[in-house]
């Protein structure tokens, strides 16, 4: 999956356990390793922001872009482009 998630970086800076994290946030620590691992499809808003505010930083901190090669990135979103 393109977008990388960099929930770790931010628990080692802060010196945080994700059973804390979790904790703070209000989501299972079950669900938080889901997210933290990469393979969750989708995160809220709602939680995305809460972790921001737990873990003092902006979402760029815990998400970022990774060009993957076997993916066409418009195709995968379901952008049609056209010329003309």
């Amino acid at each position: 999956m393109p977008i990388a998630v960099d929930i770790d970086v931010m628990l080692a800076r802060r010196k945080m356990s994700v059973g804390e994290l979790a904790e703070r946030v209000g989501i299972t620590p079950a669900n938080l390793a889901v997210l933290k691992n990469g393979r969750a499809k989708a995160v809220r808003f709602a939680t995305l922001a809460a972790l921001c505010e737990v873990l003092e930083c902006q979402p760029g901190d815990l998400l970022r872009w990774e060009p993957d090669a076997s993916d066409d990135a418009g195709a995968a979103a379901g952008i049609a482009v056209s010329e003309g």
